[in-house]
C-alpha cells in the first residue's frame, strides 16, 4: 500500500495541478477521519504522518498540554502537572504530546469517502492557488461575466475565479443578468475557514475613484489628484479635484471635451450624476465649491463645533439643499464639516438672537447699562473672559472707553467668572456620581448636561446620539461611545455579569 500511496499522490497531483505535498496533506486529513470512525477513537485529537520518500504512515493521538485551570476536555487535553506526575516529562501550555496508535489499512478505507476528502482538499488547494494569483495582480478594478443571481448577490466569474457582488453593493435599481458583462471593485476577501470568497462592491467610493483614474490619464501620471469622494450611488456624486501642475484644468480636464470622460464614467454607474468640484485648502472656499451648482453668499465657521453655516439668497435654498437634502449631504460628506444651510433673513434672525443673549448676559454679568453691553458685542466679545484678559491697551482703544471702565468691566468680569465657576463646582460636587463617572463624561459635558437637566446615568443613556450632540456639541462618534457607556448597566446583572 506504500507505493500506491505514492502513485496516487503523483498521479493527483499532476491532474490537478497542484503540489503532491497538498496530495499528502489531503491523504493524511483522510486517513486521520478513518481513525477516529474506529470504536472508542470518536473524541480523539487524531494525526496521521506519511513519510514522503517510502509511503509508509503512522497514526498518534494527540493531546494539548494546558493550565491546570483551564484543564476542559479530558479526550484532548492534558494538565502541565499530569505530564511531570505521569510522564515525567517537562511541557509548557500550548505544546502538544503524542501517542502512537495503531493506524486504519489504506485498503480499509471507504473508498469513496476518501477520495471525497482528497478531492475537497485538493479543490480547496486549487481555489486558494486561483485567489492568490489573481491577489497577485493587484487589480482592484475588475471586470467579470455574471454566472448565476442569486438571494445574497450576483455570483461573478473573473476568469477562474468566481466573486460574490452583495445586494447591498449593486446600485439601486440594477438588473444584472446571466452572461452580462460587469465592473466592479475589489472590496476584500472574506475568509471563513476553507472557503475564502471575493467580495466586489459597485457602490464604495473607490470604485468612483478607480473609473475616473482609468478615463483620466493625467490622474494615473500623478498631474491630478482626487481628494475626496462622496456618493449616493446610483443618483449623485462629487468629487474634489486638486492639480499638481498649475497649467492644468482640474474640473475641465476630469470632465472632458463636451462631457466625455464624466460622461463615461456615468455611464458606467447607472446614470449616476456626477459633480467635479474643485478642491481647496481653505475649508470656506472648500464648502463652496462643494455645494455647487448653489452660490453661497456668507460663510461662517465654528471650529469648536466643526461646523459651517452656509447663507444663501432666498431663491438658492432649494438648490443648496438639493432633492431630499442630497445636495447639502453629499457637501458635508465630501467636506468633512457639519453643514447648516439658511437664508439670509434667518441667519440675520439669529444673529440678532445671538447677540441679545450675549447683551443679556454682559449686563446682568458685569453690571453695566445696555449700550455699554452693545459697545461689547459689536466690538466682537463673546465671552467674559474675553473681557477680563484681552489686553488692556485693546480694549482702550475701543471709543468711549477710558482706562476706569475697562478696569472696572475687568475686575467684574474675572469676579463674575469666580463666582460662576464656584457655582460649577457646587454643581459637579452635587452631581450623581454614577453620572460623573461614565467614560467619556468630563467635566464641562457633565455642565451641560445638567444645565439640560440630565441628572442621572439613566436620563443620559434615554438619550439619542442627535439630542447629546446638541446638548453638548461633541461629535457623532464620541456621542454614540458616551450613551453606550452609561447604557453598559442595563445589559449587565448585580454581580457585573453580562445578562
Amino acid at each position: 500500500m506504500s507505493r500506491e500511496i505514492l502513485l496516487l499522490a503523483e498521479a493527483l497531483a499532476g491532474e490537478k495541478n497542484v503540489s503532491e505535498e497538498v496530495v499528502f496533506s489531503a491523504l493524511e486529513f483522510a486517513l486521520a477521519g478513518a481513525v477516529k470512525k474506529q470504536p472508542g477513537h470518536e473524541h480523539m485529537d487524531v494525526r496521521v504522518a506519511i513519510n514522503r520518500d517510502s509511503g509508509d504512515y503512522e497514526a498518534f493521538r494527540r493531546w494539548k498540554i494546558v493550565e491546570d485551570e483551564e484543564y476542559t476536555y479530558p479526550d484532548v487535553e492534558k494538565t502541565v502537572e499530569e505530564m511531570d506526575e505521569d510522564y515525567h516529562l517537562t511541557m509548557a501550555a500550548g505544546e502538544y504530546y503524542e501517542e502512537p496508535i495503531e493506524a486504519v489499512e489504506f485498503g480499509r478505507i471507504g473508498a469513496q469517502t476518501a477520495k471525497q476528502v482528497i478531492l475537497q482538499r485538493i479543490r480547496d488547494a486549487e481555489r486558494e492557488q486561483v485567489l492568490e494569483d489573481f491577489l497577485q495582480r493587484q487589480e482592484s478594478l475588475v471586470t467579470g461575466t455574471v454566472k448565476r443571481v442569486e438571494k445574497h448577490g450576483v455570483i461573478v466569474e473573473i476568469g477562474r475565479l468566481d466573486a460574490l457582488l452583495p445586494r447591498d453593493q449593486l446600485i439601486a435599481r440594477e438588473n444584472l443578468r446571466s452572461g452580462d458583462r460587469v465592473r466592479a471593485y475589489l472590496l476584500r476577501v472574506d475568509r471563513h475557514g476553507n472557503r475564502p470568497t471575493v467580495i466586489l462592491s459597485r457602490t464604495a467610493k473607490e470604485f468612483l475613484l478607480k473609473l475616473f483614474e482609468m478615463e483620466v490619464p493625467e490622474i494615473e501620471d500623478g498631474l491630478l489628484e482626487i481628494k475626496e469622494v462622496a456618493r449616493d450611488p446610483g443618483l449623485r456624486a462629487k468629487i474634489a479635484v486638486k492639480s499638481g501642475d498649475p497649467r492644468i484644468d482640474p474640473q475641465g480636464t476630469c470632465i472632458g471635451v463636451r462631457g466625455s470622460r464624466v460622461n463615461a464614467v456615468t455611464e458606467e454607474l447607472a446614470g449616476e450624476r456626477i459633480d467635479v468640484v474643485l478642491w481647496s485648502p481653505e475649508t470656506a472656499q472648500f464648502v463652496i465649491n462643494a455645494l455647487s451648482p448653489a452660490e453661497v453668499t456668507r460663510i461662517l465657521i465654528d471650529e469648536d463645533n466643526h461646523s459651517v453655516d452656509v447663507v444663501v439668497e432666498e431663491d438658492q435654498l432649494a438648490l443648496a439643499i438639493g432633492r431630499g437634502g442630497q445636495n447639502v449631504r453629499l457637501a458635508a460628506e465630501l467636506t468633512g464639516w457639519n453643514l447648516n444651510i439658511m437664508t439670509l433673513a434667518e441667519a440675520d434672525e439669529r444673529h440678532n438672537a445671538e447677540d441679545n443673549a450675549l447683551r443679556n448676559m454682559f449686563a446682568g454679568s458685569l453690571n453695566i447699562d445696555e449700550e455699554v453691553a452693545d459697545i461689547l458685542v459689536q466690538e466682537g466679545f463673546v465671552s467674559l473672559e474675553e473681557v477680563a484678559y484681552v489686553p488692556l491697551a485693546e480694549m482702550l482703544e475701543i471709543e468711549g472707553f477710558d482706562e476706569e471702565l475697562v478696569n472696572a468691566l475687568r475686575e467684574r468680569a474675572r469676579e463674575a467668572m469666580l463666582t460662576q465657576s464656584a457655582a460649577d463646582e457646587e454643581k459637579i460636587n452635587n452631581a450623581d456620581e454614577d453620572l460623573k463617572n461614565i467614560a467619556g463624561v468630563d467635566r464641562q459635558m457633565l455642565l451641560d448636561l445638567l444645565e439640560a437637566d440630565i441628572a442621572t446615568r439613566d436620563d443620559l443613556a434615554e438619550l439619542s446620539v442627535d439630542e447629546l450632540v446638541e446638548i453638548t456639541g461633541v461629535d457623532n462618534e464620541t456621542a454614540k461611545q458616551v450613551i453606550m457607556s452609561a447604557r453598559e448597566h442595563w445589559f449587565t446583572d448585580e454581580e457585573g455579569d453580562a445578562v
